[in-house]
């Protein structure tokens, strides 16, 4: 299977940035943002083909097959997507009968998206496939080493809202004015 050449790897016909620049073959957020990306293609170029179903729909599938029931604001701190993506996509999930939308009685303004018996067939014919392009992405790694990339995964999410409070910090001690336009937000996922 041919490896896909790191950024040192290629060759580049035009001239090397003067100064400090990051070196994409030590950036760890290069490459999760390569693989994520990657993967997210793959996937929803698949399931759109074979189901009609884009990735957002797909993530909140997975989600409500775990929790049967959850919130816009929940689901939009699991995912990670922001709350007009997650309105849209409730309401195409709605119309395509995956999903049966409710007000939260605790708070009359909050949705809750309860999975239907067809968004539940649907998750389980994707999951198949799903599962297979999991099967395949880590077949490169021994069982000890998958379990290790959990693990570091796990600790790296859990570490996001550490990243943000650095992103802050440096933001008010080297460019405030930035802040105060529009600063960086907490992050929920």
């Amino acid at each position: 299977m041919p490896r896909t050449k790191t950024p040192s790897a290629r060759k580049n016909a035009s001239k090397p940035a003067a100064g400090d620049v990051i070196n994409l073959d030590n950036y760890a957020p290069a490459y999760l943002t390569w693989i994520a990306n990657k993967l997210s293609s793959g996937a929803s170029q698949a399931y759109l083909a074979a189901f009609d179903v884009g990735i957002e729909s797909w993530r909140v599938l997975v989600l409500l097959a775990i929790e049967g029931s959850i919130s816009a604001q929940k689901a939009c701190g699991i995912i990670g997507m922001d709350k007009a993506s997650m309105s849209r996509c409730f309401k195409t999930m709605q119309a395509r009968g995956f999903i049966e939308l409710s007000l939260d009685p605790q708070d009359g303004r909050a949705r809750i998206a309860t999975l239907t018996p067809a968004g539940r067939a649907v998750h389980d014919q994707i999951r198949d496939i799903a599962m297979e392009r999991e099967r395949a992405f880590l077949s490169v790694l021994s069982a000890a080493e998958r379990k290790v990339l959990l693990d570091l995964l796990r600790r790296l999410h859990e570490n996001l809202p550490a990243v943000e409070a650095a992103t802050r910090d440096h933001f008010s001690r080297h460019h405030p004015h930035a802040l105060q336009r529009r600063g960086p937000k907490d992050s929920e996922s």
